[in-house]
């Protein structure tokens, strides 16, 4: 918990992981101010719904949402000006490996150009400490696992890693030209409830749930370490509570238990209840072998721990999917 509250901006607010961090800071006290520009790359109704379940929650007005583009300078201006925040968590991005590689223009601008917009945007308020989302794509091939903050990052494989490693890049000037306290978390594989459409368990739950085939690219060897949302966010917290003690700082948020494809098609169906259908597919361009998150530093200086089980977390996406499946039908 804060010693006091704060007034944090959030952008990607209507998102997966910020939707769910803005709900965490209003329940703990603090005024958070949401910032979203809709970005098409997945419907807006569903954003909308975030943004919902965030409101719910507030019963005290502390929190203030604001439809403005990262990519627009004047925009970020006029958002800080007006709201002054003390703090700010910046998740908006173009996310996606494999979109990426159609659109790297469209990804380094939201990404690179965007977050540059934020940092300097800050700098003029006066904000005290930031923590910018970054992701696992960063380490690419790495031939070492787990992966440490430590390691080479310099062989990106995808546009996507390309503009995270460019978005640290950015925070670490930031941070040594005006001394502002800034974190860089390296999400592994989010998943849970109000995860993206387009992600690969969502959408195997979907697909499976409705009796159609599900694309498996590549052997099934691949695998990923899964992160349920609940324990991204407290380690977002955390990091927001700790970063003034360290200046500039690296951190992985992961599960540290990497499950292959062929086991987490396994594990969603079995959560579905359903058999798969599978399609099998050549292996995509931009695709790791694997994720597997080092936790030493994290552990030891934000005391963060992920709690949540795979096959736990699995439950808890799919009992809130088939929620909103009844509320949709209901409408």
């Amino acid at each position: 918990m804060p010693q006091q509250s704060r007034n944090i901006l959030v952008t990607g607010a209507a998102g997966f992981i910020g939707s769910h961090t803005c709900e965490a800071l209003l329940r703990r006290g603090d005024r958070v101010v949401g910032v979203d520009n809709f970005d098409p790359f997945y419907a807006e109704s569903i954003k909308r719904s975030n943004l919902d379940a965030v409101k719910a929650i507030d019963g005290e007005g502390r929190f203030a949402f604001e439809q403005a583009d990262i990519r627009q300078r004047r925009e970020m201006d006029d958002v800080f000006t007006k709201h002054r925040p003390d703090a700010v968590i910046h998740l908006a991005a173009r996310a996606g490996v494999r979109p990426s590689i159609e659109d790297p223009a469209g990804y380094a601008r939201v990404n690179v150009e965007g977050t540059a917009n934020i940092l300097e945007a800050s700098r003029v308020v006066g904000v005290e400490r930031l923590v910018v989302a970054s992701s696992s794509s960063v380490y690419g091939n790495a031939s070492k696992a787990p992966f440490s903050e430590d390691d080479d990052i310099s062989k990106p494989i995808s546009p996507y890693a390309a503009t995270k490693c460019a978005t640290e890049d950015l925070c670490h000037v930031h941070h040594v030209l005006y001394h502002t306290p800034v974190a860089c978390l390296r999400f592994f594989t989010v998943f849970g409830p109000r995860q993206r459409p387009d992600l690969a368990i969502a959408k195997f739950m979907r697909l499976i749930d409705a009796g159609q085939a599900i694309p498996m690219f590549g052997n099934g060897g691949t695998s990923r370490d899964y992160t349920f949302i609940g324990d991204i966010v407290a380690g977002v917290l955390a990091s927001l509570d700790r970063i003034h003690e360290h200046g500039f700082r690296v951190w992985n948020l992961g599960g540290s238990s990497p499950v292959t494809l062929d086991e987490m098609i396994a594990g969603v169906a079995a959560t579905v209840g359903k058999d798969p259908l599978i399609d099998h597919q050549p292996s995509q361009m931009g695709d790791v072998e694997r994720t597997f998150a080092d936790l030493t530093r994290s552990g030891a200086e934000l005391g963060y721990r992920p709690r949540t089980p795979f096959a736990e977390g699995l439950r808890a996406q799919w009992a809130w999917f088939e929620q909103r499946q009844a509320s949709m039908r209901g409408a």
